[in-house]
């Protein structure tokens, strides 16, 4: 495993505990900021939850590392030996809920309930498999809004199996690319650490198989939610122990957001979706790409890869009779050509949407547009399409929550029962 180089931002806070009489103060990545039950006649720290970081709830387990637990540990009077414990449990043994912490003494677990701690695991609301494997899963998360992650399978010939956990970052996505589903469907809000952290969990549970790769290419664009991303993928190296180099974070491009993680020198793949050799066309297929022109969103990717020593991939969704010519893949040749030499291609034949104007090309056409890359020395893949009949496949993300929350039971008696009025 490679060590990640990037360092979090940590926040002071004040914990009051049940078993201790003297107040001790700690630092945690969770922002940890514990209101006690009045039972336990505890004295409730003046830091509410207004000054936290948006990005994590502060009384969630899940995304905390072992330090962090080892010291929330010890501030509930426990040796730090538990803190480990919490960390097995929650990392490895899975566990969903804290009275499930069975090696744990029934006390310190009563105490992290009565002190509103959670894991921070959320339940699955829906899943769908496809016909060759791939698993779609809506997510519900607190606030009654649903997110999907995406498990696909790869097979081996010598019995081994790659299991990659496609992962969202937000409740839908502001950008609204013309060809992708999520961007049809609005947009909510960013997720937190754990919100993303439990997708690979909840795929995890569902394969009986530890995912070894993750691409952030789910809904949502994760430049746009940047810091949650972060602190999830140091949770997914070092917690969960998935190799920097099997994590993938793509973006569509947001300004100055390329040149941060720059800063960070993961070990992880940058995937920048392209779509277009020119700035007029990318501007039509990606609006965001406006307040972004190409020229500058290709200088970032030449400065990265002279920061980080790691190749930039682009991806480049093919749509018949708008991007997916000869001469256009002649274009984006050259515009790499001149802005360097260590890129890569990943093309993505279009995915049907219900409501789009656009089409897949013809494997002849998609074959075209690869060989004259390739002509031209540019490294080119082509991406199998997965999950395509339990639309999970690239772009068709997208359910019907993401704007507004799914109604709680009583809500939904309340609406039915106002329909019922109104005939």
């Amino acid at each position: 495993m490679i060590a990640a180089k990037f360092s979090m931002l940590q926040h002071v806070c004040i914990i009051p505990f049940a078993r201790a009489t003297l107040h001790r103060s700690f630092t945690v990545s969770a922002s940890a900021t514990t209101t006690a039950s009045p039972s336990r006649n505890l004295t409730v720290s003046s830091s509410t939850s207004s000054s936290r970081a948006p990005h994590v709830d502060p009384r969630v387990l899940l995304g905390m590392s072992e330090h962090d637990l080892q010291q929330l540990a010890v501030e509930f009077g426990q040796q730090s030996y538990r803190g480990k414990q919490l960390h097995h449990l929650i990392y490895k043994r899975k566990a969903k809920e804290i009275q499930d912490f069975s090696h744990l003494p029934q006390g310190f677990r009563n105490d992290l309930i009565e002190a509103g701690w959670k894991i921070g695991r959320s339940p699955i609301y829906q899943n769908v498999t496809a016909a060759d494997g791939t698993v779609k899963l809506l997510i519900k998360l607190e606030d009654n809004r649903l997110i999907e992650t995406v498990g696909i399978p790869v097979e081996h010939e010598k019995g081994s199996m790659r299991l990659t956990a496609c992962v969202s970052s937000q409740v839908g996505c502001p950008l609204r690319c013309s060809f992708c589903a999520t961007g049809k469907g609005g947009y909510s809000r960013n997720l937190k650490r754990h919100e993303i952290i439990e997708q690979v969990l909840a795929i995890e549970d569902i394969f009986k198989h530890r995912v070894t790769n993750v691409v952030f290419m789910g809904m949502g664009e994760p430049m746009l939610n940047l810091k949650s991303v972060l602190d999830a993928h140091r949770c997914l190296n070092k917690d969960i122990q998935i190799g920097q180099r099997m994590i993938t974070i793509s973006t569509v491009g947001v300004p100055n957001t390329i040149k941060k993680l720059a800063s960070h020198k993961l070990q992880s793949t940058l995937a920048v979706s392209l779509h277009a050799p020119n700035q007029q066309l990318r501007e039509m297929i990606v609006p965001s790409a406006k307040s972004y022109p190409l020229d500058a969103i290709m200088k970032d990717c030449r400065d990265y890869f002279a920061e980080t020593n790691r190749r930039v991939s682009f991806e480049y969704a093919l749509l018949a009779g708008v991007n997916d010519s000869v001469e256009q893949a002649r274009e984006l040749a050259d515009l790499l050509h001149e802005w360097g030499h260590s890129y890569h291609v990943n093309l993505i034949p279009f995915n049907p949407i219900e409501g789009s104007e656009y089409r897949r090309p013809y494997k002849k056409a998609v074959s075209a547009f690869a060989g004259a890359l390739e002509s031209r020395k540019i490294t080119v893949s082509i991406r199998q399409t997965r999950g395509l009949d339990a639309s999970a496949a690239c772009g068709q993300l997208r359910n019907n929550f993401q704007k507004s929350p799914l109604l709680t039971e009583s809500e939904h008696e309340k609406a039915e029962s106002d329909v019922a009025v109104a005939c």
